[in-house]
């Protein structure tokens, strides 16, 4: 049966480098492209990295029911477009979210079956390095993703499964054995 598994933590945590690393462990797994209204960084592909909105077509999407979630994060809105997680669970594909805080809470709610998996660094001055050194945000922007991340890393005793990425090897593998025990047995037909 096919699962939604809701990938959250603060920005600069690693999210995106752990999903990449456990869809090559498990390719069958589907990753839902988030809807956003911030601007492209260098080389990302619209409908590939994220489908890129204005603020006129993310808040008209809002107001006809469109995102199973949706949130303000550092200035800009982000959210799963709900044909894009239909799309996915109908053809029977597991799906990964990969969101922030105020999003998985909306799935929580909206889809209970939903499993999350909150991401947390080794220490808050190692999200500080992480986000100063992928150097996709200026100052300010790094001020307000970490003034969130204190929000985010409070609320991490909501989620039953928490990995630390310390070691990035040992982080997908903690990863992959949530995935795969929340998963189930295979079925042989």
């Amino acid at each position: 049966m096919a699962k939604v598994f809701v990938i959250v933590g603060p920005a600069g945590v690693g999210k995106g480098t752990l999903v990449r690393g456990l869809r090559e462990r498990m390719p069958e797994l589907v990753l839902a492209v988030s809807a956003t209204t911030r601007q492209p960084r260098p080389g990302e592909v619209d409908g590939v990295d994220y489908h890129f909105l204005s603020p006129t077509e993310f808040t008209d999407r809002v107001a006809a029911g469109a995102f199973v979630e949706h949130a303000r994060y550092a200035g800009n809105c982000y959210g799963t477009l709900r044909a894009e997680l239909d799309r996915h669970l109908a053809a029977g594909a597991s799906v990964l979210l990969e969101i922030e805080l105020q999003g998985a809470r909306q799935v929580r709610a909206v889809l209970p079956d939903s499993v999350a998996v909150f991401i947390a660094p080794p220490s808050k001055e190692a999200l500080a390095a992480r986000l100063r050194g992928r150097g996709t945000d200026g100052p300010a922007q790094i001020d307000a993703r970490l003034r969130a991340a204190d929000d985010e890393l409070a609320a991490r005793g909501e989620f039953a499964h928490v990995v630390i990425n310390d070691r990035l090897d040992h982080a997908i593998g903690a990863l992959e054995a949530i995935v795969r025990a929340e998963s189930g047995p295979p079925r042989t037909l």
